[in-house]
């Protein structure tokens, strides 16, 4: 986790009036210390591999702070389950792709998308505040192979 993260999440913390705590600390590290997308849960087992005491009330407290801070954005990708994606810091204007076939989430970024998400909101009267593009789609390697292995596993397609 960078130093400027570290940084930014004392000073909101303190901003306000939160107390730095061991559990607290070790969510922040796990957090913070991966790129790819995660649940209440996982943040939970990352955690616990830092400090085995961080309880799971501890986390369910702690998101909403993060997510507060605006370091940490919780996104709906049409799982049926809220993820957290801490990659907003570095790209703070990326879309994800999601494969409804072996379930990858990939993050991208397009200047062309970013103005005509601008222009659309402006010339419906409106100032963006927040956007966020998901795009869900079929993986054409199994469409094509039958097999994909873009997921990190194997998914096979149904006969």
């Amino acid at each position: 986790m960078e130093q400027a993260v570290r940084n930014q999440i004392r000073e909101f913390l303190a901003s306000k009036g939160l107390r730095k705590t061991t559990q607290r600390d070790a969510i922040i590290e796990a957090a913070f210390s991966t790129d790819r997308h995660y649940t209440a849960d996982e943040l939970l087992d990352m955690s616990h591999r830092i400090e085995p005491t961080v309880s799971r009330a501890t986390v369910y407290r702690t998101l909403p702070i993060l997510v507060d801070s605006g370091l940490l954005r919780e996104l709906d990708l049409g799982q049926g389950r809220k993820v957290y994606d801490p990659n907003f810091v570095d790209h703070p204007h990326h879309n994800h792709l999601i494969c409804l076939d072996c379930k990858t989430i990939l993050e991208f970024e397009d200047l062309n998308m970013e103005l005509l998400e601008n222009c659309m909101a402006r010339r419906m009267g409106f100032t963006p505040a927040n956007k966020q593009v998901r795009i869900e789609a079929r993986c054409d390697e199994l469409r094509l192979n039958g097999v994909c292995r873009k997921g990190g596993r194997e998914v096979t397609a149904a006969a």
